[in-house]
């Protein structure tokens, strides 16, 4: 079998060597860390570690995550804690620990963007002790598979979504990626395939409560570009691609609206979500948003 083409790592992975949540950023980048996140590369902190106390370590384990659930989910907006598993302390103790890793994860973005600090959104974070390989889901919720993210029940109409992702696994497992093609290039492969939204349909989910917030032009070609980009075995196979692996320890920030990606294995993870408005982005021209309005000459939102 022809192996898929790949790009130079250069390209898409840009690494920066700090060791410290605090540590103020230091970088001999040709470019600022803003604009090579915005360029559509992932930023790779090597010795980035967020570090758990002993008693937080035993909460490394999938019996802290409901049955059946794939994560914990925390909201830094109101405190409420989702599928975790345990007693009362239990749970407020890994709250405790996510809304620090969501702290540590706002100042660490503030400090790579500056620009981002007033309009940024943090939206929920999520901890993630289960082995991601081997659970037999549809394709459309199968993260194994090349994809860029859109939300169904969650429309981002004019935002960026920002992530931050840390691998705590107290062994030597790797999170394991996939890192796909520029997303003009997956824009240009799956937009003609797109069909138009049924009239009505957008304010027919908002007023059932199936979407929280209307579902916009552009939202409803994310999410037929994602659901797309899952169901093509061929695609998957043959799209352009590099393999990555993010060891123990390590931090890495993307726009995973924009940097298509499939995690392929590892246990034991933090993510942090973010929302930008793209009027906020250092040159929102590189947005999704905007690189498809241009290719379809008209507004999407």
């Amino acid at each position: 079998m022809t192996a898929a083409p790949a790009r130079e790592i250069s390209e898409i992975v840009e690494t920066l060597d700090i060791a410290s949540w605090d540590e103020p950023v230091r970088t001999n980048m040709a470019t600022a860390p803003v604009n090579a996140l915005e360029d559509g590369k992932v930023l790779y902190f090597p010795r980035l570690a967020f570090a758990l106390s002993a008693a937080e370590a035993r909460y490394l384990s999938p019996g802290s995550v409901d049955k059946g659930a794939k994560n914990v989910s925390f909201d830094p907006t109101n405190g409420a804690v989702k599928h975790a598993q345990g007693s009362q302390a239990d749970v407020a103790a890994i709250a405790a620990m996510m809304r620090r890793y969501s702290d540590y994860a706002t100042e660490l973005v503030k400090r790579l963007a500056p620009q981002y600090s007033q309009a940024l959104i943090r939206g929920r974070t999520s901890f993630r002790p289960v082995e991601i390989s081997g659970r037999e889901i549809s394709p459309r919720k199968d993260d194994t598979r090349l994809h860029v993210d859109a939300f169904p029940s969650s429309p981002a109409g004019e935002r960026r979504i920002l992530r931050v992702f840390t691998n705590v696994n107290p062994a030597a497992q790797s999170r394991h990626w996939r890192l796909g093609d520029r997303f003009e290039n997956v824009a240009r492969r799956f937009v003609p395939e797109v069909s138009k939204p049924l009239p009505g349909g957008a304010w027919l989910m908002k007023t059932m409560g199936i979407t929280k917030g209307r579902r916009t032009a552009y939202d409803h070609l994310m999410l037929n570009i994602h659901d797309s980009m899952k169901g093509r075995d061929d695609y998957q196979r043959d799209a352009v691609q590099n393999e990555f692996h993010f060891p123990p320890g390590s931090t890495w920030v993307v726009y995973t609206d924009q940097v298509s990606h499939a995690a392929m294995g590892g246990q034991h993870l933090f993510e942090q979500t973010f929302y930008l408005p793209v009027q906020a982005m250092a040159d929102e021209a590189k947005s999704p948003l905007r690189v498809l309005e241009r290719a379809l000459r008209r507004a999407l939102v």
